[in-house]
């Protein structure tokens, strides 16, 4: 049945174009696997932040940026240090992560988008048939952060190692410089981090 369910899924998937020219591409071999049931909206603890992170120092640098976009301080924490650690763990640079957050959904969890992106990273829908799982709900802050760096991972293996072209196609606009380019200027302003 799953596999009938996943051909459907790749069938429908090959004849279609979503918002802004996003399609289904097959996923790398790197990451091909990393999208699992057990993920959830639980924040990361402590222990798997620590599992990743030298220290807190760059826990207390962001969430100081990140306090008028999430004013609640143990939200925001929970939401950095799953950042942090889904981010790490798809061999992301964390501040990235957050300058795609910021300009895709301006750190709103239940952010919908026109053509029905859905959540922080804006994931389209159709990525759960394909490398999740009917229950993955891509408004929990977990499954959405693992999905979107997921994602943005696969792209960037696609083009080499390439920031620019990876957040071009995440963004499907690949060739236009005015998306990447806000990213980077995110990063550049306010959310770049040199550890001390």
């Amino acid at each position: 049945m799953h596999k009938l369910i996943y051909l459907s899924a790749l069938w429908l998937l090959s004849g279609l174009s979503h918002a802004n020219n996003i399609q289904y591409e097959q996923l790398t071999a790197s990451t091909q696997t990393v999208i699992f049931h057990g993920i959830s909206d639980q924040a990361v603890s402590y222990t798997e932040y620590a599992s990743v992170a030298d220290n807190i120092a760059w826990l207390v640098s962001m969430s100081r940026r990140l306090e008028k976009y999430i004013p609640d301080s143990l939200e925001r924490e929970e939401f950095l240090r799953t950042v942090f650690y889904e981010a790490t763990r798809a061999g992301l640079d964390p501040q990235i992560v957050l300058s795609v957050i910021q300009v895709e959904s301006g750190f709103k969890k239940y952010a919908v988008s026109h053509a029905g992106a859905r959540g922080y990273m804006q994931v389209m829908p159709f990525w759960v048939g394909v490398i999740g799982h009917q229950d993955h709900n891509l408004f929990h802050l977990r499954v959405n952060l693992r999905y979107g760096c997921t994602i943005l991972r696969h792209y960037l293996d696609q083009e080499k190692g390439d920031y620019f072209r990876a957040l071009g196609r995440y963004n499907g606009s690949l060739g236009e410089a005015a998306y990447p380019q806000l990213i980077f200027n995110k990063w550049q302003t306010t959310w770049r981090y040199t550890a001390s």
